[in-house]
């Protein structure tokens, strides 16, 4: 299938959910993160979710990381640039949501892509071989692209793998695992 495609067919899948559909997935998401091989990091890039679009509740993420003392980043897009700005996640840091309703910090403690071990990345679909669909505007592709090779870049789906998503261009950054509320794809 074709991105476009992909997008209309798990967008409405997602809208289809039921409020405690999400928060249920989105547990069952969280268990499965903890089954990586990824806990011998220092920083922790995690979306805060847009919970208008249905994206996976990543507060039970961010309870683990906490847990687990780790330092937690979270980021500010800027739709003229196309980049994303990524603060350190403290007691003190104000959230607010932007005009797209993503919650976005004021501002903080600014850390470099460069700092960054491991990327919870959000997603519509994903295929078998890692390949992903977003929302179409690049933010991650270009911040992952940035970022440490060895860096590791894990998407989260309330959804299975698709067989291939065959409109991949150059520039589209693979994952290294996909946790799903029954799967853990690693690629």
């Amino acid at each position: 299938m074709i991105k476009s495609e992909l997008r209309n067919k798990y967008k409405t899948l997602r809208n289809d959910l039921s409020p405690s559909q999400v928060n249920d997935l989105s547990v069952s998401i969280a268990n499965q993160v903890l089954k990586l091989p990824i806990w011998g990091y220092t920083f922790y890039h995690l979306f805060l979710s847009i919970e208008e679009q249905k994206e996976v509740n990543t507060d039970y993420i961010l309870n683990i990381l906490s847990g687990k003392d780790k330092n937690v980043v979270i980021s500010k897009s800027d739709f003229k640039t196309g980049l994303m700005a990524h603060f350190l996640l403290t007691d003190s840091i104000k959230i607010k949501k932007s005009s797209y309703n993503i919650p976005e910090p004021i501002d903080g403690i600014e850390i470099t892509n460069n700092k960054i071990d491991v990327v919870f990345v959000p997603l519509l679909g994903f295929d078998k071989t890692g390949n992903r669909v977003g929302y179409g505007k690049g933010f991650y592709d270009r911040f992952l692209s940035d970022c440490k090779p060895e860096t590791i870049k894990i998407g989260l789906s309330f959804f299975e793998a698709e067989d291939s998503i065959t409109d991949v261009y150059e520039n589209d950054v693979k994952l290294d695992f996909c946790a799903t509320p029954k799967t853990i794809y690693t690629f």
